[in-house]
Order: structure tokens, then sequence, then C-alpha cells
């Protein structure tokens, strides 16, 4: 990873595996402490354990296209679609709940990765092949 266009991946991917962990890796335990609910049901727990492993996938995915020019516009792509899309959903709750002192810092963090994304792939445009 020798360019900086390469930071937005390896940042928002390193962010997206914890983030997903920590959703996932012990939700009895966790969502508890964090959000305040109980996860007793099976099909809760497997939910959240698949969302882990989402975001375990596509954040490695993200940092491999931080080191793989090959993968680098694909990655960055992805990239800026799930950035946007998690963000639209932060700002459609945050119209129709209220707004998340927990989650607030996260909307703002992935606006950031998002724009940033977007100015890589237009900055960025050609595919490099390695």
């Amino acid at each position: 990873m020798t360019r900086p266009k390469n930071l937005n991946l390896l940042l928002s991917g390193v962010v997206v595996i914890i983030a997903g962990v920590i959703y996932g890796g012990h939700p009895t335990y966790i969502m508890p402490e964090l959000l305040g609910f109980e996860v007793e049901d099976l099909e809760l727990k497997n939910m959240l354990r698949a969302v882990m492993g989402i975001y375990m996938g596509v954040g490695l995915f993200w940092i491999l296209g931080s080191f793989k020019t090959k993968l680098w516009y694909g990655a960055t792509l992805c990239n800026v679609l799930f950035m946007g899309g998690i963000s639209f959903g932060r700002i459609v709750s945050t119209q129709f709940d209220g707004v998340s002192p927990l989650f607030t810092p996260a909307l703002i963090l992935e606006l950031l990765f998002f724009g940033w994304g977007l100015f890589n792939l237009k900055k960025y445009t050609k595919i490099e092949q390695v």
C-alpha cells in the first residue's frame, strides 16, 4: 500500500471488521451492555452473527483492495455503496426516530468514508494493472 488513495479502504475495512465483531462476537453480552436490549432469541443471535460475517467479509475485501491494485476499483465502489447505503439508513432513522447519541458519530464517519471514496473514484478513474 504505497498510495494515499488506499488509506480509505484500509481504515474503513478495519473499522467495519471491528464493528462486526462488536455486533456478533458475543451478542448476549455486548448488546445489553452497549444498546440496552437482551439477545436471547436464537434467530436474533443468528442475525447478529450473520451481520458480523457480512461486515468481516466486506471489510476484508476493502483491506485486500488497499493492497491489491486489481481489486482497488471494485473494493472502492463496494465501499462507496456500503457507506452511502448505511448513511442513508441512519439519516432516515434520524428523521423518523430521532437523533441517536450512540450512532451519530458512526453516521459522521460513514459519510466521511462515503465522500472520500467518491473523491478517490473520481480522481483515480483508471483501473491500474500490476
